[in-house]
């Protein structure tokens, strides 16, 4: 049994034969799937996509590159968007310092009041963090003092330096294809480190797509793949790793912890 703990099915990438990924996917074991939301103004077709199928989810939030739109939102309204039942995360938001598509300071702004909308509703946070080691640790460890909060880091490949600071808040670290890339020697050796109680897997798709599938558009059915890799760098089974990262991800989102067994 395995999660796939982020993906973007609204891409265009899987419009076209979403019906056929989703049966991959479940095909491949994967029994759960979080589809991150990115726009919270288009969590509505977010929501026509769980409703659809019962054993996917979604969270409600503002990325950073998209938050010079979303400059004025405030956390009263992103929690108006988490009262649906399949809204189980709050996300995903955070900072990307890579493009600097929407200024610093708004980026920051906006990730502020997710932060805030996380401390009053108790979901989790799905972190983005690129390229912005230094205010992400800033704002993490200033916002917890104030009041603790949960989520991930998703798609982890910062410093050991975040990576440490975030477990000893009880946040979580998302594994992704990247861990099997060639290059990611010092990723992979910290992945075999991090306690495996605080790891989750991912896609990112069609994003980040594993070895051996990597150059072509990833799909959830992938995150065995990631798996994999995670259970190799580890010295573990495969059921093991894929079992315990499963358990993990129930752990965090609690909101979807009856598996998605939902009627609609």
């Amino acid at each position: 049994m395995l999660v796939d703990s982020h993906c973007h099915l609204g891409s265009d990438d899987f419009e076209e034969e979403l019906d056929e990924i989703i049966l991959r996917a479940k095909e491949e074991g994967v029994s759960t799937i979080l589809n991150a939301g990115n726009d919270i103004g288009n969590l509505e077709n977010q929501l026509k996509i769980c409703e659809k199928y019962p054993f996917i989810f979604t969270a409600a939030g503002v990325h950073p590159h998209n938050a010079a739109e979303y400059e004025n939102i405030t956390s009263k309204d992103i929690i108006s968007k988490t009262e649906h039942k399949k809204v189980v995360a709050i996300g995903e938001c955070g900072l990307d310092y890579y493009y600097d598509y929407s200024p610093k300071e708004t980026q920051i702004k906006v990730f502020l009041e997710h932060i805030k909308a996380a401390q009053e509703t108790g979901l989790p946070l799905i972190i983005h963090n690129r390229d912005s080691d230094e205010d992400m640790m800033k704002i993490l460890k200033e916002q917890y003092a104030v009041k603790p909060f949960t989520g991930e880091l998703h798609c982890f490949s910062s410093s050991k330096e975040l990576a440490d600071f975030a477990l000893s808040i009880g946040l979580y670290l998302s594994a992704s294809g990247m861990i099997t890339f060639n290059k990611c020697g010092e990723l992979k050796e910290m992945f075999s480190q991090f306690p495996f109680d605080k790891i989750i897997v991912e896609t990112d798709s069609p994003y980040l797509a594993p070895v051996p599938k990597r150059g072509k558009r990833n799909e959830p059915s992938y995150v065995k793949f990631v798996a994999e890799k995670l259970a190799q760098i580890r010295d573990i089974s495969f059921e093991e790793a894929a079992n315990t990262t499963t358990d993990n991800f129930f752990k965090l989102f609690r909101k979807a912890s009856d598996k998605g067994r939902y009627d609609f």
